[in-house]
């Protein structure tokens, strides 16, 4: 015998809203003040984003963008692009 189980929209309701945007690299580009987004997947890879993946899209949750904005504001700007340090 199979199981049943029951959704009530209300159960549902309370469980989404405590959900966190997601943006995907290109709004995450725009919302860091207009960088490249082939910036924000170098920092994805040097792991100062955290990535976070639906279905096959990469996508940047809204805390991740915040603490890197609040160590770039510890630090005097933007983290480091590129190589050069």
């Amino acid at each position: 015998m199979r199981k049943r189980y029951r959704i009530r929209g209300d159960e549902m309701a309370k469980e989404t809203r405590g959900l966190e945007p997601l943006y995907s690299v290109e709004e995450a580009a725009k919302r860091l003040g207009g960088v490249s987004k082939f910036t924000v997947y170098a920092w994805l890879n040097r792991g100062l984003l955290e990535r976070t993946r639906v279905g096959g899209r990469v996508m940047v949750r809204e805390s991740s963008l915040l603490k890197l904005l609040e160590q770039g504001n510890e630090q005097g700007g933007t983290p480091n692009q590129g190589g050069a340090k």
